[in-house]
């Protein structure tokens, strides 16, 4: 397929990356110009482009980018035809991002990305960390293959998206709609937790709706403590004990 990813940043370049060896046309663009980063684009095998140049003609459209930037990308997307998937990877911090009310109300993230872009899309590479990403996929066959959620309302889409996520080396699970998607937000159980598929079931069962934030602000905290260095493996452990 023709795939667009806006956002080079860790999720972005590493989707790259992995989506062009899987065979898939990468075209690459970040908030800058196609020359910033062509020497990244080299390296993982996509093609440097400026945003609007990465959602022309392509099957499906990537948004890595900050939180906050996605009311930007409303112009740059209205062209795009209804057909094209587009799937959103961002998660909201708002000691990153800036206080948004209607999200800090309980209006799913994705859902609120959506109306600011004027378009469906799919949730999906969210609740992974970058480094798990990178590192941890597995063969289809493993019975210990990480799980990652997917939340949309479209059922091609979805299942577009959930083949991508498969190729990435990580059990796709359909995790319900786009108002559902609250439930692998940061703060959840769901959310960097590397849960393989009956794990990731039940986190996303067990999710709270009213605590997710609280535990998303007070992992904040513990992540950005000065002299914290923490490995993928500590990141993932703290995750896990506070949300549980």
């Amino acid at each position: 397929m023709n795939i667009g990813i806006i956002g080079a940043g860790h999720i972005g370049a590493t989707l790259a990356r992995k989506l062009a060896a899987c065979g898939h046309q990468i075209k690459l663009a970040n908030s800058k110009d196609p020359q910033s980063i062509q020497t990244l684009a080299d390296e993982v095998g996509a093609k440097a482009v400026t945003k609007e140049q990465a959602v022309s003609d392509v099957d499906v459209i990537i948004l890595s980018i900050p939180f906050a930037r996605y009311p930007d990308l409303k112009q740059t997307l209205s062209q795009v035809p209804e057909q094209v998937v587009v799937i959103d990877t961002s998660n909201y911090y708002p000691q990153r991002d800036g206080a948004i009310r209607e999200v800090d109300e309980g209006k799913p993230e994705s859902v609120w990305v959506s109306e600011q872009i004027g378009r469906p899309l799919i949730k999906a590479w969210n609740a992974v960390l970058a480094a798990t990403l990178a590192d941890q996929g597995q063969p289809a066959e493993s019975a210990t293959r990480i799980a990652l959620p997917v939340a949309g309302d479209d059922v091609r889409a979805e299942a577009i998206a959930q083949d991508l996520v498969e190729e990435t080396g990580f059990t796709a699970l359909a995790a319900g709609g786009l108002q559902d998607s609250w439930r692998q937000q940061p703060g959840t159980p769901a959310y960097c937790s590397e849960l393989t598929l009956p794990e990731l079931k039940q986190a996303l069962e067990a999710a709270d709706k009213t605590r997710a934030p609280l535990n998303r602000d007070a992992l904040m905290v513990r992540f950005m403590a000065p002299d914290s260095e923490l490995t993928r493996e500590q990141m993932v452990a703290i995750n896990r004990e506070m949300t549980a």
